[in-house]
């Protein structure tokens, strides 16, 4: 009997709420880096929170000078 079937029947298999295609695919291993690589990515990642701030800081000051007015 397919799941379709069951389920027709009111017989629910078990986790039939569950996206079957989890169950069904080989687990992924799980992928092991160095300790260079990892300080590496975050070095990266600072740098890109870094750039976001200051991002943040310029789009700040721009909506304060629309504010007050000051452009037009």
């Amino acid at each position: 009997m397919n799941n379709k079937e069951l389920f027709e029947n009111n017989c629910f298999p078990l986790f039939w709420c569950e996206d079957e295609e989890y169950f069904e695919k080989p687990q992924s291993t799980v992928e092991r880096k160095d300790l260079q690589t990892l300080l590496a990515e975050l070095e990266d990642i600072k740098n890109r929170i870094d750039d976001i701030s200051a991002r943040e800081w310029h789009l700040a000051k721009l909506v304060e000078f629309h504010k007050r007015g000051f452009a037009r």
